[in-house]
C-alpha cells in the first residue's frame, strides 16, 4: 500500500473557541479537501490544539512567544486536543483524543534555553514531547501519542471503522 502526505492548503482559521471542537473541526476541514483531491483514497487528517483553560495555544512565532508559552504552562496541567478524521469512498469517521499534560515549574533559564533550541516553534503549545521538551513534564493523564501529534489508539479504531485493515488483519497467508 503507498502512501502520500498531501497538504490540504486549508486555512486553519475558525471562530470555535471550545479547543475539542476546534480540533475536530480543523481535522474534518482537512480531510475533505484532500478526499475532494484522492476521491479513491483513505485519507487521514489530524489537528492538534492545546488549551490552558481558556487560553488556546497555537504554533508560537518566535523564541520570545515559545517562552511566554512556556511561562503560562509551567507548573500547570493543559489539555492537548487531536483530532482526527478518516474519509474513505465508503464514508467517514471522525474523533478527538485528550491528553492532560502537567508541566514541572520551570525556571526562567530553562524556558529561555529550550525556546532557543526551536523544537517548540512547529509544534501547537511550543513544546514537543519527542526531543527534549520531555524534560518539560511532570506527568501525562492519557495517550502519549496524542500529545507527540498523532494518537494511535484512535486512528486504529477510526481505520478499522472505514473498513481498513490494521496489523496484518485481512492478509493472505503465505
Amino acid at each position: 500500500m503507498a502512501f502520500e502526505v498531501v497538504v490540504s492548503g486549508e486555512a486553519e482559521d475558525s471562530t470555535e473557541s471550545d479547543p475539542a471542537r476546534l480540533a475536530g473541526e480543523l481535522a474534518d476541514l482537512k480531510a475533505r479537501a484532500v478526499a475532494a483531491q484522492r476521491p479513491e483514497a483513505v485519507v487521514i487528517a489530524a489537528d492538534t490544539v492545546v488549551a490552558q483553560g481558556a487560553l488556546l495555544l497555537a504554533k508560537p512565532e518566535s523564541a520570545e512567544e515559545n517562552v511566554a508559552f512556556l511561562r503560562e504552562l509551567s507548573g500547570r496541567t493543559h489539555q492537548v486536543y487531536t483530532g482526527v478524521s478518516v474519509i474513505s469512498p465508503a464514508g467517514q469517521w471522525s474523533g478527538v483524543e485528550r491528553t492532560d499534560v502537567t508541566f514541572r515549574p520551570l525556571t526562567d533559564a530553562e524556558m529561555t534555553y529550550y525556546a532557543a533550541t526551536g523544537e517548540g516553534l512547529d509544534k501547537a503549545g511550543g513544546y514537543g514531547l519527542q526531543g527534549i521538551g520531555m524534560a518539560l513534564v511532570q506527568r501525562l493523564d492519557g495517550d502519549s501519542s496524542n500529545v507527540i501529534g498523532f494518537p494511535l489508539a484512535l486512528v486504529i479504531r477510526l481505520l478499522r471503522s472505514a473498513g481498513v485493515p490494521v496489523f496484518g488483519e485481512g492478509a493472505q497467508e503465505a
